[in-house]
C-alpha cells in the first residue's frame, strides 16, 4: 500500500437502510498492513474528511445534522479506547475518512405486480476510514462500511448506524 491509497478508495455515505435492524444491512470490511506494529502508535492527527454528496434539501441527511462531526467523534472514541491521544505536532498516525453516495447503484429485484426480475435503482453509500503512518506516509489500515440509502432518515438512526459502522471497523484493527 502506498501513501496515496486513501485517495483511491471508493467513497460513499451510508445513511439508513430498510432492514429489520437499523444496522443489519451495513457491510463492514477492513484490511491491515501485516508489517505494521500497531502497538507502536500512540498519537494521531486528522488529515481531514471528504463528502461526495451535498444534500441541501435534507433528503439523505437531516438538516442541521453534521455527519462528519459524528464520524470524527466515533473515530476519536475508538482511538482513545486504544490508548491513543490526538497530537497535531508529533503524530504517529494520520487519520482520514471520506463519505458519499452512489446514486446510480443498481441491483436485481422482483416486480410485485408481474413477479418478474427487474433492475432497480438502489442508492448505496459507504464510509471509508484510512490510517496512515505519519513517518512513512504509507496507509497501514483501511476500513469501509457500505449500506443501502433511504430518503428522510431520522437523526437517531443515522447516529446508531455511524456508531455501529465505526465500532465494527475498529474491531478489525490489530492490537
Amino acid at each position: 500500500m502506498n501513501k496515496y491509497l486513501f485517495i483511491l478508495f471508493s467513497v460513499t455515505l451510508f445513511i439508513t437502510g430498510c432492514a429489520s435492524s437499523v444496522t443489519s444491512d451495513i457491510m463492514v470490511e477492513a484490511e491491515a498492513d501485516p508489517r505494521a506494529n500497531f502497538k507502536g502508535y500512540s498519537r494521531y492527527t486528522w488529515l481531514g474528511s471528504a463528502a461526495i454528496v451535498y444534500d441541501s434539501e435534507g433528503k439523505w441527511e437531516p438538516p442541521q445534522f453534521d455527519a462528519d462531526a459524528e464520524v470524527k467523534f466515533h473515530i476519536d472514541t475508538e482511538l482513545r479506547a486504544r490508548g491513543m491521544t490526538e497530537d497535531s505536532l508529533d503524530p504517529d498516525l494520520v487519520v482520514a475518512f471520506a463519505a458519499g453516495i452512489d446514486m446510480d447503484s443498481m441491483e436485481l429485484g422482483i416486480d410485485p405486480e408481474s413477479n418478474l426480475t427487474t433492475l432497480e435503482n438502489v442508492p448505496l453509500g459507504a464510509l471509508t476510514i484510512v490510517l496512515v503512518d505519519a513517518k512513512t506516509g504509507l496507509a497501514i489500515w483501511a476500513g469501509s462500511a457500505t449500506a443501502e440509502v433511504q430518503e428522510s432518515p431520522g437523526e437517531e438512526a443515522i447516529k446508531k448506524r455511524i456508531a455501529y459502522a465505526v465500532r465494527t471497523m475498529f474491531k478489525q484493527l490489530p492490537n
